[in-house]
């Protein structure tokens, strides 16, 4: 396998070099090395090179972990809170292709006779965080790349001693219009101008890192504050961090979509975490208390299992669960109980739990044999009755019923008048 080449040698910079000077040298290899100018077998391949000798050497603290231990990530890699976000649009490398088609093309050319876009256009990116970090609210520093303003020229796009033109070809409209004959006689159609792009005007002496765009492709870390609470797919706007516009004009936005990965310890349904405790049958038959880490940093929470406690019951723990976003509630914690029979009692314990068994297996014995007892009953009950003339024993059973009361009176005849 070949060794990976010297990002140094990459860009053809000295190992001194400063940040505007492997920029610009960056700049001049991807230009001529990108797939839309160089037709070479070989061009997509360099230009990927180019690119990560690029996203290594423009990020400090990359540049000073490959210095020193010739891995850009360093024995340990980052802390927790920087986020690299080398593949901004989807495509390959380190995110820089979609972004040179963008640089290539200037501002978005106008279809038909409409204007060309200049306004940067919005960015978006996801940001993964644990469930831990979404409960306490966490702030990201996210690298990633985008077409910024241009350094050397301020944004303007001219160098040092242009100045800005209105266009002679289409006097500042930004569109042409051509007039072509045809049998059907003069066909008149309306483009965008060749010579300012759309913009209406020109500059006498352009830029040369930007080519008069004044913008240009660069590695940029902004910070990204996440809330307390956030779920899934919620996003967060950094204003002005997208997609510079040309010579000055608006960027666009950032749009940060956060991902929360599963946790391991909790499952989580909207505010509400839900975890598992297990407890021994002994302890479940008994009731007892299990306490766990919490959701939060230090946070321990007591499980208040009850005695008769089965399988799969839930306790609810109130205001251990999730932070509601922007307000100080929390959702619940439920602990869903595992009952385990424990392997680990010793021989007298055993024979405690033997005689407890024995002595229910002994009331059960009994209280069948006084079913059985009465069941023979009723059944003599119920032959005697068949042996009985027919419409005897319902009326001997309504009189024993009435008589076996302390005190029995007639009832009173409805019929008789009162006094």
């Amino acid at each position: 396998m070949e060794p990976k080449k010297d990002y140094y040698e990459v860009l053809e910079v000295p190992r001194d070099a400063d940040a505007k000077t492997i920029k610009r040298a960056f700049l001049k290899k991807a230009r001529t090395l990108h797939p839309d100018v160089n037709k070479a077998p070989d061009a997509e391949e360099r230009f990927k090179e180019v690119n990560e000798a690029y996203a290594v050497l423009s990020d400090d603290q990359k540049r000073a972990n490959y210095d020193r231990y010739g891995d850009p990530n360093g024995p340990m890699g980052f802390g927790s809170d920087y986020v690299d976000v080398s593949d901004i649009f989807g495509g390959s490398g380190f995110g820089f292709g979609d972004i040179f088609d963008s640089f290539f093309g200037g501002g978005s050319r106008g279809a038909g006779g409409a204007a060309a876009r200049t306004r940067g256009r919005d960015m978006g990116i996801r940001l993964t965080i644990t469930l831990e970090e979404a409960a306490a609210g966490c702030k990201k520093t996210v690298a990633y790349t985008r077409l910024a303003p241009c350094e050397d020229c301020g944004g303007t796009g001219a160098a040092e001693g242009g100045h800005m033109h209105t266009c002679e070809r289409c006097h500042g409209t930004g569109r042409v219009v051509e007039v072509q004959r045809t049998i059907f006689g003069q066909m008149q159609t309306q483009t965008t101008c060749p010579a300012c792009h759309g913009q209406g005007q020109v500059i006498d002496h352009p830029c040369e890192t930007c080519e008069g765009q004044g913008r240009a492709p660069s590695r940029e870390k902004v910070e990204v504050q996440v809330p307390a609470g956030v779920h899934s797919g919620q996003t967060i706007t950094v204003d002005g961090k997208g997609e510079a516009g040309v010579r000055g004009d608006a960027s666009g936005n950032l749009v940060v979509s956060v991902e929360v990965a599963e946790s391991e310890r909790f499952e989580r349904r909207g505010d509400d975490l839900y975890c598992t405790v297990q407890v021994d049958s002994l302890q479940a038959i008994l009731g007892t208390s299990v306490t766990i880490d919490g959701i939060m940093e230090g946070e321990r929470v007591t499980v208040e299992v009850p005695a008769g406690c089965q399988f799969g019951q839930q306790v609810v723990v109130e205001r251990k669960g999730m932070p509601r976003m922007g307000m100080i509630a929390r959702g619940n914690l439920v602990a869903v109980v595992q009952v385990v029979t424990p392997r680990d009692l010793t021989k007298k314990q055993l024979l405690d739990v033997a005689a407890i068994v024995a002595e229910r297996s002994l009331d059960d014995t009994g209280a069948a044999d006084e079913k059985g007892a009465r069941a023979d009953k009723n059944a003599g009950r119920r032959a005697d009755r068949a042996a009985e003339p027919e419409g005897f024993s319902a009326a001997a059973e309504n009189a024993a019923e009435h008589f076996a009361k302390e005190r029995w009176h007639a009832p009173k005849n409805p019929f008789r008048s009162r006094k």
